[in-house]
């Protein structure tokens, strides 16, 4: 069970419009941090993710 306040690599997916692949290099570039779970099953902050989003918007309109 996932605790409240986070998401998994695949609603992380989702809401960026992205793959899981994509979300991985996210994290390997230190855009994204894990933030619970496992080695293979990680979480991610809804607010880092919300953050993100934002981020990915901006640039996006410019």
């Amino acid at each position: 069970m996932i605790r409240p306040g986070h998401l998994t690599a695949h609603q992380v997916a989702k809401q960026l419009g992205i793959s899981l692949g994509a979300v991985r290099l996210l994290v390997h570039r230190g855009q994204l941090k894990r933030s619970g779970g496992t080695p293979r099953q990680p979480w991610y902050a809804v607010a880092d993710v919300a953050a993100l989003v934002v981020k990915r918007q901006h640039s996006n309109a410019a």
